[in-house]
């Protein structure tokens, strides 16, 4: 079946931007290595284990649980204290196995196609970055973050906490180039994305393709991101071009983009038909469930926690991390005795926007015993975490405060 959301190369248009800017032309972009291809090679990773990928050997080992090599998670205890996580410390998560690293080696090169609007084309990275500047700060988490609590045990990665952090991406502004281009054409509902990753042959390719929609009024904040905390954006991330969407789940977040769609109908993909919706268990995902989408409120506390290892009496500060989700943070609270009462956490940190997490923080005197330490955050909309998780098939958006409670021992 062909995809209606690919154009043609060879059909590329050259194209006029407006404000003084030169025509630009549909540069090639890198080639990508033929074939299928396999789990890249691992390197061996410290203190045991599984070893992480070649393609992101660069992380730090001892601060990651590697799942699979497409599938790699920051620990608890690794969080750190500070608002943004470390590019070495952010999780890893690919639906295929990512393109070779060839394509990082001259970013400026990448191509991508834009389709539906008044004047589609092709622009390379190099194009972009004469279109317009940005920078966004904003949590970045998988869909499946909190996976590991579902009683069910649905498929997919077992994700506690990790999956998630909080980064600044770098880029041009989607509306600044869908103005240079003369606007979204009539009648677009969606922006569809498409990634870069090579096809295995002899299959659908709506099965497997990596290719998201979401409501077109999310072009208003997303990015065509380059940089990633201030460096160019690795392979491991989407490099060299990614498209992001803040306040939105990881997978809508395409790397490796290759095409960027206005179109009327959401992707006929598998991944946007029926992989990433909110649908009961034991039943199909299919289109008449909720997208993936949006992402909900939650925190989670990431300092005391050494499992098996009781904490002195007196002092302790705790902290965390806390996200509004779609919308800002309002509040954070925090229990000692498993959400029976709740005490006012103080944020504390740069406030990095309606995106970003907040790091929050709680100083409280224990005497011995055991502790059941909860935290539960209220956006500015008034959504508040609740205590129960939402089940669905696949475990996605677990956003249960109980679920992401710990127990603290105190001696």
């Amino acid at each position: 079946m062909s995809n209606p959301y690919l154009v043609n190369p060879g059909r590329r248009r050259a194209l006029a931007v407006g404000g003084g800017f030169a025509a630009l032309a549909g540069l090639p972009g890198a080639v990508l290595a033929d074939g299928v291809r396999q789990d890249p090679p691992a390197k061996a990773a410290a203190g045991g284990g599984k070893a992480l990928p070649e393609y992101a050997a660069w992380k730090d080992a001892d601060a990651m649980v590697v799942h699979s090599a497409n599938t790699i998670e920051l620990r608890r205890e690794d969080f750190g204290h500070s608002t943004i996580t470390p590019s070495n410390r952010l999780y890893v998560r690919n639906n295929l196995n990512p393109p070779s690293a060839d394509i990082v080696k001259d970013p400026d090169a990448w191509s991508l196609e834009v389709s539906g609007v008044a004047r589609p084309g092709s622009l390379t990275v190099a194009d972009l970055k004469r279109l317009g500047l940005t920078a966004v700060t904003m949590v970045l988490q998988c869909s499946g973050n909190g996976r590991a609590w579902f009683p069910h045990k649905p498929s997919g990665t077992q994700w506690t906490v990790g999956a998630a952090g909080c980064v600044v991406f770098a880029g041009v502004p989607v509306k600044d180039v869908v103005k240079a281009l003369g606007g979204v054409a009539g009648g677009m509902k969606y922006m569809t994305s498409t990634g870069g990753e090579i096809l295995p042959e002899g299959v659908d390719p709506n099965t497997v393709r990596v290719e998201r929609s979401v409501p077109v009024e999310a072009m208003e904040d997303a990015v065509l991101a380059w940089e990633l905390n201030g460096a160019a954006l690795p392979l491991a991330h989407g490099g060299p071009l990614r498209l992001i969407v803040p306040g939105y789940m990881g997978v809508n977040n395409i790397k490796y983009i290759r095409h960027l769609a206005f179109t009327a109908e959401q992707s006929p993909a598998k991944i946007q038909q029926s992989s990433y919706r909110f649908y009961p268990v034991g039943e199909k995902g299919s289109d008449k469930y909720p997208s993936i989408w949006e992402m909900p409120v939650n925190s989670w506390i990431t300092s005391p926690y050494e499992p098996g290892k009781p904490q002195p009496a007196g002092r302790v500060v705790l902290s965390g991390v806390a996200m509004g989700g779609f919308h800002a943070l309002k509040e954070v609270e925090v229990s000692l005795d498993g959400g029976q009462t709740w005490k006012a956490a103080d944020s504390f940190g740069p406030d990095m926007g309606r995106y970003a997490w907040r790091t929050f923080a709680l100083a409280v005197d224990l005497k011995p015993g055991k502790y059941q330490i909860a935290t539960r955050a209220t956006n500015d909309k008034g959504d508040a975490q609740p205590k129960e998780r939402q089940d669905n098939n696949r475990g996605y958006n677990n956003n249960s405060w109980l679920d992401h409670s710990i127990e603290l021992e105190v001696v």
